[in-house]
């Protein structure tokens, strides 16, 4: 009879949404009851809507963890089937031709090989610098918009993928009569990488790419003044010199059109293991270094950089004495210049040695780099255990001895000990990273601090009352 506002028992499954305006009507007839349970049913069913559309999509997404090994298990499966074609290519050849064929395969591909090993360990060198205190990017003076090691992970992923799946291609198709087409699979390669490299668009970290170049540029015309990044990344090429010599053997037999051929294995032939521009190409990034230390001499004159040219001028002889063994008579190697190759390989390691510890690292803060802001495992092995001085400084020294068994030309007959020389090389250098990327951080930071306590003082005598009368 009178219009009021009914509420329902509190068992009543037509609850109201909070909030929501009360539902009025006249007690008497049927009429207002059916529109009350409808209007309830409709206000109902409009709450289940809402929560229940996440809900959901939640539930037809996959966990992250998930995702995850399912990508592994792809790698893997990848992996598996790129051994078995190439394990199938290669025993269908005679042995004679597999081990001639292998050898030219290996020349092409391993020298991208190495540089996604790089890759990979420049990732790890990056995760560690974001764990700890140390700011990479204030260092290499990197924008907002620098790669972290999340995207170098990604890029080496993509090279660890692309890379084996041309070489298996080439493996394939010259086991089954392709020739031609096998033959295009390394420039195919080649190309790309160069093209990627170069591409002007917004693609593919462009700024990252450009930084690279201009960096790169940097190190070939040191006609400015040097900074971090400059020799920082000068010193990495030095380690690579194996790679850039194989490079350019590749890049020659690509042009001279001698892939897939064994027109190449003559040692004498312009592309050939005799070839000077073996020790051309090994010795320049050991230049370029050299150039840059007399820069900032110049610059600087400061006299630990012509120290440091001098370390890197004690490279050339043994680049040039192993390539003269192919040049002159082999009695003449073998009493003078040979023992003059010794000499000069065993004071370049030494010297190379007392400078990475003595100049480029600081003891006194050897592995502080490892302190990392979260607690974790890897923080706990390596900060502060005295393992780690003992472990760096002696595997720093044995494999600065074994850098000079990659950069003699007349010892690379053995290309899967030099492959793994230089694969040790890379390791050795990942691991000076660490510390001379903390060394600089540490001046870095004493620069600073001295700068503050200047300004502090000189605040302190501007502010001091004076003595004069008045």
């Amino acid at each position: 009879m009178f219009g009021g506002q009914v509420i329902p028992p509190s068992k009543s499954p037509h609850l109201r949404k909070s909030g929501s305006r009360p539902v009025v009507f006249d007690l008497d007839g049927e009429q207002g009851n059916t529109e009350m349970e409808g209007l309830l049913h409709s206000t109902e069913s409009n709450d289940l809507k809402i929560p229940s559309l996440p809900i959901s999509t939640a539930a037809i997404m996959p966990s992250p963890i998930l995702l995850w090994r399912f990508k592994v298990l792809l790698f893997f499966l990848w992996g598996f089937f790129c051994c078995k074609i190439g394990w199938g290519s290669g025993m269908r050849m005679s042995v004679n031709l597999r081990d001639l064929f292998l050898y030219e395969a290996f020349l092409y591909y391993n020298p991208l090989l190495l540089v996604t090993m790089m890759v990979w360990l420049w990732g790890v060198n990056l995760w560690v610098f974001a764990q700890s205190t140390i700011s990479y990017a204030k260092i290499f003076d990197l924008d907002q918009n620098h790669l972290t090691h999340r995207e170098i992970w990604k890029v080496a992923t993509w090279m660890t993928i692309i890379v084996p799946i041309s070489m298996t291609a080439y493996l394939y198709l010259y086991s089954h009569g392709e020739v031609s087409l096998a033959a295009s699979q390394p420039v195919f390669l080649y190309c790309a990488v160069a093209l990627i490299l170069i591409f002007p668009f917004d693609i593919f970290y462009l700024s990252s790419r450009y930084y690279l170049l201009r960096t790169l540029w940097r190190i070939v015309f040191p006609l400015q003044a040097i900074t971090f990044s400059d020799f920082f990344l000068a010193d990495i090429l030095t380690s690579m010199s194996k790679v850039f010599s194989d490079l350019e053997r590749s890049v020659c037999r690509m042009v001279h059109r001698q892939v897939a051929t064994i027109a190449w294995f003559e040692a004498d032939s312009v592309c050939g293991s005799h070839s000077i521009g073996i020790p051309i190409i090994l010795v320049l990034p050991y230049i370029f270094r050299l150039f840059q230390c007399l820069r900032q001499y110049k610059d600087t004159k400061e006299k630990t950089a012509l120290f440091n040219a001098l370390k890197y001028s004690t490279a050339v002889p043994v680049i040039f004495l192993s390539a003269l063994k192919y040049h002159v008579l082999p009695d003449s190697w073998t009493n003078f210049y040979r023992p003059l190759w010794l000499l000069s390989g065993v004071l370049n390691s030494l010297y190379s040695f007392y400078w990475d510890v003595t100049r480029d690292w600081d003891l006194s803060c050897f592995t502080r780099i490892f302190k990392f802001n979260k607690p974790s495992l890897c923080s706990h092995l390596l900060h502060g255990r005295k393992w780690v001085y003992f472990w760096v400084i002696g595997s720093n020294f044995i494999l600065r001895l074994a850098w000079t068994y990659k950069l003699s030309a007349h010892l690379r007959h053995n290309y899967l000990t030099v492959f793994t020389i230089t694969a040790l090389e890379m390791i050795r250098r990942f691991q000076w990273v660490f510390f001379r990327v903390e060394n600089e951080w540490t001046k870095m930071n004493s620069k600073s601090n001295l700068q503050l306590s200047e300004i502090s003082s000189e605040e302190d005598k501007l502010l001091a009352p004076s003595n004069h009368n008045v």
